[in-house]
C-alpha cells in the first residue's frame, strides 16, 4: 500500500504538535466529529499534511470557493510530491442554468462553457481515488452534485500490458466504448488515432501526455507516455490503465434500456398533462422530449443529457445522486475548511436547485426524473459517515453541537506573528482620519483594507479616494473570482494601496502586505457585524508583525466586546509563548503564486505588442482598434475572462470605450 510522505523543511511548532496528535487519536477512537479552532495564519493547511501523514489514509478536504481550493491544491501538491493530490472543482468557466419564469413566460436555455482542463483534473481525481490508496482530493461544493455511478464508471476501465494478446481491431472497437472517438487530423482531449500498428490516445483525463500502444501480431509491444506536442517519449510503460474518455460514458446494451425508460416516463407525463388541460405542456415535453432521444440514438449524447442522469445511473425516483463520497476508500477522512461557511452551503444548495427545476418539470420543459439531477440534501451528505474534521477560526453551531462543544484550539503561529492590535475610534470625521492613515501607510509601502457595509458606500469611498489619488479599487459580490482576484493580486504587487468592500474581504485571504484594516459602522447590527465576523476581519491583518484593525463606532456593541475579549485572550496566549520561547514575529513573506490554472491571462500578452508606454500606446490608433476587435470578438465567444482583461487594459490606458 502507497504511503503518504510529507516533504517540508518545516516542523510542527507552537501547538501544531497537541492539534496534530489530538486530531489523530480522535481518528483512530473513532470519532466521527472534530473541530480544530486555528487562528489565521497558525498554519491549519500544515497541521492538516500532518495529520494525513501520521493516518496514511485518502481524504477529501471541501473548500466554500474555487479561489481557496486552488490554494489548498497548490500548498498540497508541494507537501506530497510523490503522492497524488487531485483538484475537484466545477468545470464550468461560464455557466447559466436552464430556467422558466412563468411570471413572463421566459425560457432561459441553459449556456456554458466548459472548461477542458478543469474537466481533465475532475476525473484525474475519480481515477485516482479508484486505482491509488494515497490521494488527496481538493474538492469546491462541486463535491455534493451528481457523478456518474462509481460501479458502471470502474466497469469501463481498460488495463493493458505489453505482451497482452488483443487484435488491433478489437482495441479500437474498445476505445470507442469507453468514449473515445477517432480523429485522423489533430488529437484533442478523448480522441485516438491508428497508423498501422501504432495507436496514439489522448486521454480525457489528463493534459500531461498522450499514450502511444505499438503492437505486433496481434499483441500489445510496447507502451509509452509521449509529450503530446513533441511525441518525445517520455515514460515506457509495462502496464497502464486507460480511463474513460468522459464520465458519461453509457454502454450500448444499457442505451436501450435508458431510452424505454424515458419513452415510459414521457408517456405517464404526456397523460397527465391532458388530463389537467394542460395541452401546450403536453406537446412542449414531448416535441422536446423526442428529440433528445434521437440525438441519445444517434450520438450517446444531446446537450442536458445530466437531466436524464436517474437512467443513465441506474438509480429509482428520489434515490440520491452519487457524488464523490461514493468514489472514497471506506478509510478515507474529510476535512471541511472554513466550515462556518461551508456548512451553511452544502446545506442550502439542494433547495436553490429544486426551486428552479420545479417549474421547468411544472410547465413541461422536462420530465419529473430531471428533479433528481440535482445536489446532496444535508441529511444525505450527512449519512457519509467518514470521520470529518472541521476547520475555521469561528466554528459555527452545527460543528460545536456535533463536537458537544469541544475543540482541538491551535492559537500558536509558528510565525509568532500575534493577533492585531484593535483600536476603537469615533464615526465623527472618519474618512478624513482614514485618508491621514492611508498616507501613513504608503510612506511605509504597505497595504489598507476598507470594510464598509453597503456596496454604494464601497463604491463612493472608493472614488472619493481615487480623486485624493490615492491608487484604490473596490470589490463587491458582482465581481466574478478572477476580477476580485486580479484586484487582490494587484494590492499585493503595490497595483493599489487599498481595496474596500463588504463581507467579501473576511475569509480565505491570505495579504500579509495589509497591515491595517479599518471597520466602518462597527457597531452597525447584522450578520457581517456579528462576532464571529468581526473575528474573521480582525484574523486578515494577522500576517504582518505589526498589523492593526481600527473599529470605528460611537459605542461598544456586544459583538465588539465579545471580538475584543477574543482577541485579548490569543494575544495573551501567544505573547506569553513568544516570551517563554524567545520569538521575535515577524512578517510573513510570502510569494504571489500564479492561479492553479497558470496565469489568470486568457490571451498572450505578447500578441498585444505591448511593449509602447502606456502614455503612447493609446494614441496608437491601429493598436487600440485592434485590441477593441479582439475584445469583442472574444466576447462574442463567451471568452468573458479575455474580453474583460482587454477592457480593462485599455481603460489602463486611457481609451475611452464610451466613444
Amino acid at each position: 500500500m502507497e504511503k503518504f510522505i510529507l516533504n517540508s523543511p518545516f516542523k510542527p511548532s507552537g501547538d501544531q504538535p497537541e492539534a496534530i496528535n489530538s486530531l489523530v487519536e480522535g481518528v483512530n477512537e473513532k470519532k466521527e466529529h472534530q473541530v480544530l479552532l486555528g487562528v489565521t495564519g497558525s498554519g491549519k493547511t500544515f497541521t492538516v499534511a500532518n495529520v494525513i501523514e501520521k493516518l496514511n489514509r485518502p481524504a477529501l478536504i471541501i473548500s466554500h470557493n474555487k479561489t481557496l481550493a486552488s490554494q489548498l491544491f497548490s500548498e498540497l501538491k508541494e507537501f506530497f510530491p510523490n503522492n497524488r493530490v487531485e483538484y475537484f472543482v466545477s468545470y464550468f468557466d461560464y455557466y447559466k442554468p436552464e430556467a422558466y419564469i412563468p411570471k413572463s413566460d421566459l425560457y432561459i436555455e441553459k449556456t456554458s462553457k466548459n472548461n477542458k482542463k478543469l474537466e481533465a483534473m475532475r476525473m484525474s481525481a475519480i481515477n485516482a481515488l479508484s486505482i491509488r490508496h494515497d490521494t488527496i482530493v481538493v474538492a469546491s461544493v462541486a463535491a455534493i452534485y451528481g457523478e456518474y455511478n462509481p460501479v458502471e464508471y470502474r466497469a469501463n476501465f481498460f488495463p493493458i500490458e505489453v505482451g497482452m494478446n488483443i487484435d488491433r481491431k478489437d482495441l479500437l472497437i474498445k476505445l470507442t466504448q469507453i468514449g473515445y472517438s477517432r480523429n485522423k487530423i489533430e488529437l484533442n482531449r478523448g480522441e485516438f488515432d491508428a497508423k498501422g500498428d501504432v495507436i496514439e490516445i489522448a486521454p480525457g483525463y489528463t493534459n500531461d501526455y498522450n499514450i502511444r500502444i505499438e503492437t505486433f501480431d496481434k499483441q500489445i509491444e510496447s507502451i509509452f507516455q509521449i509529450d503530446p506536442l513533441t511525441k518525445e517519449i517520455l515514460e515506457n510503460k509495462k502496464s497502464l490503465t486507460i480511463f474513460p474518455a468522459t464520465t458519461y460514458t453509457v454502454k450500448q446494451d444499457h442505451m436501450k434500456n435508458i431510452i424505454e425508460g424515458i419513452k415510459i416516463e414521457l408517456e405517464e407525463r404526456i397523460e397527465y398533462f391532458k388530463k389537467e388541460n394542460k395541452l401546450l405542456e403536453a406537446q412542449r415535453i414531448k416535441d422536446r422530449t423526442l428529440n433528445d432521444i434521437d440525438s441519445i440514438e444517434e450520438f450517446g449524447y444531446t446537450n442536458g443529457i445530466e437531466n436524464y442522469a436517474r437512467y443513465i445511473d441506474g438509480r429509482e425516483p428520489g434515490q440520491r445522486p452519487y457524488t464523490i463520497f461514493d468514489y472514497l476508500p471506506d478509510d478515507a477522512v474529510i476535512f471541511i475548511d472554513e466550515s462556518h461557511l461551508m456548512i451553511p452551503q452544502l446545506n442550502g444548495m439542494y433547495n436553490g436547485d429544486r426551486a428552479r427545476k420545479v417549474s421547468l418539470v411544472d410547465y413541461g420543459f422536462r420530465l419529473p426524473s430531471a428533479l433528481d439531477n440535482r445536489p446532496l440534501r444535508f441529511q444525505e451528505f450527512e449519512k457519509f459517515h467518514f470521520p470529518k474534521i472541521y476547520l475555521s477560526a469561528t466554528p459555527g453551531d452545527y460543528e460545536l453541537d456535533k463536537t458537544y462543544g469541544e475543540v482541538v484550539t491551535q492559537y500558536i503561529r509558528p510565525t509568532g506573528l500575534l493577533d492585531p492590535i484593535i483600536e476603537i475610534r469615533t464615526k465623527r470625521n472618519q474618512i478624513e482620519d482614514i485618508f491621514d492613515a492611508i498616507k501613513n501607510q504608503i510612506s511605509k509601502n504597505e497595504r489598507t483594507l476598507i470594510l464598509t457595509t453597503t456596496k454604494k458606500n464601497a463604491e463612493e469611498l472608493s472614488l472619493y479616494f481615487q480623486e485624493k489619488k490615492i491608487k484604490c479599487a473596490y470589490i463587491h459580490d458582482k465581481f466574478k473570482i478572477f476580477e476580485r482576484n486580479e484586484i487582490l493580486k494587484g494590492l499585493r504587487m503595490g497595483k493599489f494601496d487599498v481595496v474596500i468592500g463588504i463581507n467579501l474581504l473576511r475569509e480565505g485571504i491570505d495579504l500579509p502586505e495589509v497591515s491595517l484594516i479599518c471597520v466602518l459602522n462597527a457597531d452597525s447590527p447584522g450578520l457581517m457585524r456579528d462576532t464571529r465576523s468581526l473575528i474573521q476581519i480582525v484574523g486578515r491583518a494577522s500576517r504582518n508583525d505589526h498589523g492593526k484593525v481600527i473599529f470605528y463606532a460611537d459605542e461598544i456593541t456586544t459583538s465588539m466586546q465579545e471580538a475584543m475579549d477574543d482577541n485579548k485572550r490569543k494575544r495573551t496566549l501567544q505573547e506569553e509563548y513568544n516570551l517563554k520561547n524567545k520569538i521575535t514575529p515577524k512578517t510573513i513573506i510570502k510569494p504571489i503564486a500564479p492561479p492553479i490554472e497558470g496565469s489568470i491571462l486568457y490571451s498572450d500578452p505578447s500578441t498585444w505588442n505591448r511593449s509602447e508606454e502606456l502614455t503612447s500606446v493609446k494614441h496608437n490608433k491601429k493598436f487600440v482598434n485592434s485590441l477593441i476587435y479582439k475584445m469583442k470578438q472574444a466576447a462574442k465567444d463567451k471568452k468573458f475572462e479575455e474580453a474583460i482583461e482587454i477592457r480593462d487594459y485599455l481603460l489602463e490606458i486611457g481609451v475611452n470605450l464610451d466613444e
